[in-house]
């Protein structure tokens, strides 16, 4: 039952922020994509690591 209430509310949220971004205007630059994509693979290796040395130990 919990899960379906997770459920349940993720997909409202889904709902009522999807139309707020897309109204924002908010516009990333090329640019920036690229500094932020020099970033998130370093972090989700570190991420990853470290999620399987929680799991060893």
């Amino acid at each position: 039952m919990t899960a379906i209430m997770i459920l349940a509310v993720l997909f409202i949220a889904l709902i009522v922020i999807v139309p707020l971004i897309e109204k924002s205007n908010m516009r990333v630059s090329p640019e920036t994509q690229a500094k932020m994509g020099k970033w998130i693979w370093p972090l989700l290796v570190i991420l990853l690591v470290s999620q399987l040395i929680m799991m060893m130990f």
